[in-house]
């Protein structure tokens, strides 16, 4: 639809005959889904958004605010790096979210505050040896 409207005329009027044209042309005819009720989560409380959630969500779209997405993974690597396989790995996990946070601290993008300091990349490799130290065994 390119048509604009013209001046003078009500909105309301101008999309009902704007609709009315459509249905006469045919193009709502044999639309996929036609007659079909819209899919929705009929569990859960009714959401006037939730196809704009569905579609973000299979676009694979953040919906997260850079500081926000940011805290996030600097909570994951965290995490990461307690588990991770050696030590060596658990410093270079947290020493790549230290890069971005310092990165974000520096350049604030637009959005809430970070609000996350960079991690001690010692007291992290120094937590990872206490949980990964042999029972009964010492530090090495």
């Amino acid at each position: 639809m390119t048509e604009r409207k013209p001046p003078g005329v009500p909105f309301e009027s101008w999309v009902e005959k704007q609709i009315r044209d459509a249905e006469n042309r045919g193009e709502f005819d044999h639309l996929s889904g036609a007659g079909k009720p819209l899919p929705r989560d009929m569990e859960a409380a009714y959401d006037e958004l939730w196809w704009v959630r569905r579609k973000l969500h299979r676009e694979g779209v953040s919906v997260l605010p850079p500081g926000l997405a940011l805290r996030k993974e600097a909570e994951d690597a965290l995490a990461a790096a307690l588990a991770a396989p050696s030590e060596r790995a658990a410093r270079r996990i947290i020493e790549d979210v230290n890069t971005k946070i310092r990165d974000m601290l520096l350049k604030p993008p637009p959005g809430p505050p970070l609000g996350q300091r960079p991690y001690d990349v010692e007291e992290i490799a120094h937590q990872w040896r206490e949980r990964h130290q042999p029972a009964g065994g010492s530090h090495a």
